[in-house]
């Protein structure tokens, strides 16, 4: 069965005009998508995937990687979905791959996050020595790269792990000038203020003449208003 084919006409008998306006709104770039939302994909993933969890592993990267080079959004959100539940079969060499597919196929944010939350992460944490290509990541040309970077620590991160690499990575990207990426280690510093809300506090204090304002206000987001107050005040942000 041509799986890709078959999935794209069903998105498409979905689809209307009106769903794909509202659905582009939430990107600043030009984007190719359906306009499905997540209860219209679901029932979709459900039927496919019990053709493909039985797959050999390389014929599922295979199908996964078509689907990313339809350039559909909602393709993409299955592939990286589908191959998160590969990850029992990942190994080290994969490493190559899934930097392959986010180098050449990401191209938004809603791609870079559902790969990198859940694919890149579970692969991280089984391949910790690949944590320091993050660093290489995050001075790429290709901004989704950067994104990538900071976006794959952020399910460890919320839990307490690696500081040490967010404020390393915050650091390779203090003054990055696309918003994506700002916006990405902001929210990386958010979630690790969960466990060290201090040395986030203090370290957003120690950049704020260098730190952009959106990554600053995404920083602070969960901290209490005394702090975020305090935190602008310093940037003389009212």
């Amino acid at each position: 069965m041509d799986y890709v084919n078959q999935i794209k006409k069903e998105m498409s008998k979905l689809s209307t005009p009106a769903k794909i306006k509202s659905s582009l709104r939430f990107y600043k770039n030009e984007i190719k998508c359906f306009g499905l939302k997540a209860n219209e994909v679901k029932p979709i993933s459900r039927k496919y995937f019990k053709f493909i969890k039985g797959m050999d592993i390389d014929l599922a990267y295979g199908l996964f990687e078509r689907m990313y080079k339809t350039g559909y959004s909602e393709l993409a959100s299955l592939a990286s979905g589908w191959c998160s539940r590969f990850k029992d079969k990942f190994r080290e060499d994969d490493f190559k791959i899934f930097e392959n597919w986010i180098n050449k196929y990401i191209d938004n944010w809603a791609k870079c996050d559902s790969f990198c939350n859940h694919t890149m992460w579970e692969f991280l944490r089984q391949y910790p020595q690949y944590l320091k290509n993050l660093y290489d990541w995050a001075q790429s040309d290709n901004l989704w790269m950067r994104r990538a970077s900071v976006v794959s620590l952020i399910i460890p991160v919320k839990s307490g792990l690696y500081l040490s690499s967010a404020f390393r990575l915050a650091d390779i990207l203090l003054c990055d000038n696309e918003d994506m990426v700002q916006k990405g280690y902001g929210w990386l510093l958010k979630e690790a203020s969960r466990k060290y809300q201090k040395e986030v506090f203090d370290y957003v204090c120690s950049n704020k003449s260098t730190m952009p304002r959106t990554a600053l206000r995404y920083a602070i987001e969960l901290m209490p208003e005394k702090l975020r107050k305090e935190a602008m005040k310093r940037d003389g942000i009212n």
